[in-house]
């Protein structure tokens, strides 16, 4: 369990942040104009990039007459956190992080619609402040609205630990670098929040029965605050593209 300091007496975090609260999301659509989508996102210091090309015909190698095929690449730039090291993009870290981004974006995207088709969806961490892997769900199922691609709702990641005050358990929302390096559980959890289900469930230490459902159910919370964030960030960018679009026409 994470030590009692990662609350104040006040119930306050170490950014000042409630138990309960998400970091500032920051996000835009159609960043770049090569790719069929993109999206820029930042969720407090985590700052990331998302590129969509597709749905295009896929290799024979690759092909699948039930559905799209879905290939995410997921890279860290080599300035993304303070150790300056270089980061290959191939290396295992990078890896498991593209097996996990596949497994939550399959299950937003309607692969049915599109046979012996691929999907490319590639990520970029610009800056690296704790939950990497929450800010490139959200930021690549932004690039997937930008690129038209159908959904069957949005994908969104959220993570969730526990932290002690006083002798009650209480379990934090969204979190960062420092509460991450703490040593505590972290719980990632990737789900579509409109239909209530799950795509993905990560722990990155054991965590004790009686405290599962609280911090799950925090994870939870924490990806319909999202969705709602993304949503309006949907909604605002197509009605900018109405207007200029209503501009030119006059």
């Amino acid at each position: 369990m994470p030590p009692p300091d990662l609350l104040s007496s006040q119930g306050l975090r170490l950014d000042g942040r409630r138990p309960n609260e998400l970091r500032r999301i920051r996000c835009k659509l159609g960043v770049f104009t090569q790719p069929d989508g993109s999206a820029y996102l930042e969720q407090g210091n985590t700052k990331v990039l998302a590129a969509v090309y597709g749905p295009h015909q896929a290799a024979k190698s690759k092909s699948s007459v039930e559905g799209v095929v879905v290939n995410c690449q997921y890279s860290m730039a080599t300035f993304s956190t303070g150790e300056r090291k270089n980061r290959p993009r191939g290396d295992r870290k990078s890896q498991e992080m593209s097996l996990h981004l596949r497994q939550a974006l399959t299950a937003a995207i309607k692969t049915e619609l599109y046979p012996r088709s691929q999907i490319d969806i590639y990520i970029e961490v610009l800056q690296a402040d704790g939950g990497a892997y929450c800010a490139s769900v959200n930021a690549a199922t932004l690039a997937l609205v930008d690129a038209g691609v159908p959904l069957r709702a949005y994908a969104c990641a959220c993570s969730a630990s526990m932290a002690w005050r006083g002798a009650q358990p209480e379990p934090l929302l969204d979190v960062g670098h420092v509460e991450e390096a703490a040593g505590g559980v972290v719980l990632t959890v990737a789900s579509l929040p409109s239909t209530g289900s799950i795509a993905l469930l990560e722990l990155s230490h054991r965590l004790h029965s009686d405290y599962f459902e609280m911090v799950l159910s925090r994870a939870m919370q924490g990806c319909k605050d999202i969705e709602i964030v993304l949503d309006k960030a949907v909604r605002e960018h197509l009605a900018e593209g109405w207007t200029k679009q209503d501009v030119v026409t006059i």
